[in-house]
């Protein structure tokens, strides 16, 4: 049965960005790092909790052989894609080694977490290519656009004729101007070695600040959707009649449609929790609301209403199938 709520604040976040990924075992591959299955490690618990200022996720991990197992556990990010012309991604931080803003503790200890960075172009890994050239692989990083401008001009052709790159020229008030944009996108690995010990739980926290899409109305019952667009939009949160009966009136009482509500959107790739040697033995996912007067929308069955503003999931033996998205509808001040 999916779930759907209220509550109220006003954010004004940036643009849609990626969704976040489950813990998963790793090793090696050519071409950087490959997730694995592994039979030798269970998911015992796992706890994530979803906001829109942050996201925690707890984790028990056990051993299920007689043996010490040493493997790598990894956390990677989907690619990050930057528009050349509008750059409009909400990243947390402009740091390009750790944008997310990530903590993560083993046993209560911090971890120090290696990263893997690899610059993709419609498939294509142009990691080694601007290594070469000496641009920085973040497209969102400091300094990416001048050192780009900085390159000879064979080498500026040849990104552009490859499409690495875009020509934007603009004039900001100073004169025209030309200068050259990132077109790739960037994936980062987090990952570190972790002996777990043959029949001891391990417990993995990760917190970390999520990058939260916004529109600056919503999308439920919006009057220019196709009925194609609507059913699909509708069926990825779970819109149910009450929540878009809801927005309606709202716009009725304010003289708008969608009652200015605006979306927000948080997205967290949960299909990796089933890289484990059996089903995660307890799953429980807490959705905070923040404020009582919003509308939030996500698919789920069994939400119980545990706090003001929190509502609560519990699965034993659970085998995540789909990726959870979580649509926000923040009310207008002074509802």
């Amino acid at each position: 049965m999916p779930f759907r709520g209220f509550f109220s604040a006003v954010f004004l976040l940036a643009a849609a960005g990626p969704a976040l990924a489950n813990d998963s075992t790793a090793n090696f591959a050519a071409g950087g790092l490959v997730l694995a299955k592994t039979d030798m490690i269970e998911m015992r618990r796992e706890e994530l909790s979803i906001g829109l200022d942050r996201i925690r996720v707890e984790y028990e991990f056990v051993n299920v052989t007689d043996e010490p197992v040493t493997t790598t556990v990894a956390f990677p990010l989907p690619e990050i894609e930057i528009d050349p012309f509008a750059g409009n991604v909400d990243l947390p931080s402009d740091d390009p080694d750790d944008p997310f803003l990530f903590e993560t503790t083993v046993d209560g200890k911090p971890v120090q977490m290696a990263i893997d960075r690899t610059a993709y172009r419609d498939g294509r890994n142009v990691t080694e290519r601007l290594a070469k050239l000496g641009v920085p692989l973040a497209p969102f990083g400091d300094g990416v656009i001048a050192a780009l401008d900085a390159l000879p001009e064979a080498d500026q052709r040849s990104l552009v004729a490859d499409e690495i790159a875009v020509v934007n020229e603009y004039d900001a008030g100073k004169g025209w101007e030309r200068h050259l944009a990132p077109n790739w996108s960037l994936r980062l690995a987090y990952h570190w070695n972790q002996t777990f010990p043959p029949g001891r739980p391990v417990s993995v926290t990760h917190s970390y600040k999520p990058s939260v899409g916004s529109f600056v109305s919503t999308e439920v019952g919006a009057g220019y959707q196709s009925p194609e667009e609507a059913r699909q939009f509708r069926a990825r949160y779970c819109v149910e009649d009450d929540i878009v009966a809801a927005v309606k009136r709202a716009g009725a009482k304010a003289g708008v449609e969608g009652g200015s509500y605006q979306d927000r959107y948080v997205d967290y790739v949960l299909t990796t929790g089933a890289n484990w040697a059996r089903p995660i033995g307890t799953f429980r996912l807490i959705v905070d609301k923040d404020a009582p007067k919003n509308l939030v929308s996500f698919c789920a069955s069994g939400v119980k209403k545990i706090a003001p503003t929190k509502f609560e999931v519990v699965y034993k033996d659970f085998v995540p199938k789909e990726d959870l998205h979580v649509l926000i509808l923040v009310a207008p001040t002074g509802e």
